[in-house]
């Protein structure tokens, strides 16, 4: 039995918010902060003589625990910045031809559009897809505009702005059967919805590490399936195979993802990912995942007796994310009034977005309910 509580406590957060804006950015725990120092106050004594000495068990750390969620291999990760970074370095590493297709999602987060702008300037032509207000509407809206011509689709895991999960499996067998490219915007999934790579077919996944996996701002990370690779337009001194000896200079990148990390990174927020990485595997993403939709359930439940709709068709479908709208006042009056309470949560694209996570409680819930009672 989890003592929930214990986890609450160990986010000072808590004691000045409700923080329900998790697929926003989330607070440090007093766990990954007491690492951080002992990090920083070895460092302080022993430089990188200290710091060097772990920076491959770090490393090896985060990349295990991020490969057992995912189903993937090591070697098939790359711990990158953020989101828009991966994006960019799928899209600028795959081939198409002109006159190919791309298939983008309707009101999709910047970070997975921008990123293929410039395959327009090459004749490529970005179509996008109508999101619906269900799994099995936007699999019917992908069906009936996926032409021959389509070579590769790139969707969020889950949706920024409505919550809806998209039916990755699902996805994944239309673009095997049709030999499509699969990418993935993960920065609302992971650790939030399960996801498994190979089961469902992605080829490329970009996320960050900042929402979910309640990581440090400016760290991300990305998944290049083995059998897919990609080619680099960058290279540093980390890319190359024998990085270790600098001369004579490399000409062979490292296999994989491993060769978009170019450099020294910023190794004070490794730390820090890795202790929150360790925090929810020890507690059980299974567990973890579990506990944050019967969060969301609660809040929903409340909201929905105060006259507020979800923006999902079903609420079965409903996970992590809640996106609520009520026909008497508008979402960013909603969320200015809960701010004024020091309850954090986001206002986009006219809904009001509500993100719980394990440190949350029902008897923050219940308050979130009764200031929201119009």
């Amino acid at each position: 039995m989890i003592d929930w509580s214990y986890y609450s406590n160990l986010f000072p957060a808590n004691e000045k918010t409700i923080w329900l804006n998790n697929c926003g950015t989330t607070p440090i725990s007093t766990f990954a902060f007491s690492k951080v120092n002992e990090y920083l106050v070895e460092y302080s004594k022993f430089g990188t003589i200290h710091s060097f000495s772990i920076y491959s068990k770090i490393q090896k750390s985060i990349k295990s625990i991020l490969a057992s969620l995912l189903h993937c291999e090591t070697d098939e990760l790359a711990i990158i910045h953020n989101t828009s970074e991966g994006m960019n370095f799928i899209s600028r590493g795959i081939e198409l031809s002109s006159g190919d297709e791309i298939l983008l999602l309707e009101n999709e987060y910047p970070a997975n559009v921008y990123p293929w702008d410039h395959w327009k300037e090459k004749a490529v032509q970005i179509h996008f897809v109508k999101l619906g207000r269900s799994q099995n509407e936007f699999l019917e809206n992908l069906k009936s505009t996926i032409t021959e011509k389509t070579k590769l689709v790139s969707f969020s895991a889950v949706h920024w702005g409505t919550g809806l999960p998209l039916p990755l499996k699902e996805i994944g067998v239309l673009c095997k059967d049709r030999n499509i490219l699969f990418a993935v915007d993960g920065a609302q999934g992971i650790g939030h919805i399960p996801i498994d790579v190979q089961e469902m077919n992605i080829s490329y996944l970009s996320a960050s590490g900042w929402k979910w996996l309640l990581g440090p701002l400016g760290v991300g990370i990305l998944y290049i399936n083995s059998s897919k690779p990609i080619k680099s337009i960058f290279k540093g001194t980390q890319s190359v195979s024998g990085s270790e000896v600098y001369l004579p200079y490399k000409n062979e990148f490292k296999p994989n993802a491993e060769k978009f990390e170019f450099s020294t990174p910023n190794f004070t927020d490794w730390v820090y990912f890795e202790a929150s990485l360790n925090m929810l595997s020890e507690l059980g993403f299974e567990s973890v995942m579990k506990r944050i939709n019967e969060l969301s359930y609660y809040l929903y439940q409340g909201l929905e007796s105060n006259g507020f709709t979800l923006a999902l068709e079903n609420p079965k479908e409903l996970r992590g994310i809640l996106s609520m709208s009520h026909s008497k006042v508008t979402s960013t009056e909603i969320h200015r009034k809960l701010l004024t309470q020091n309850i954090v949560v986001g206002d986009r694209i006219g809904f009001t977005r509500f993100s719980p996570h394990v440190y949350n409680t029902f008897e923050q819930l219940d308050r979130v309910i009764s200031l929201t009672k119009l």
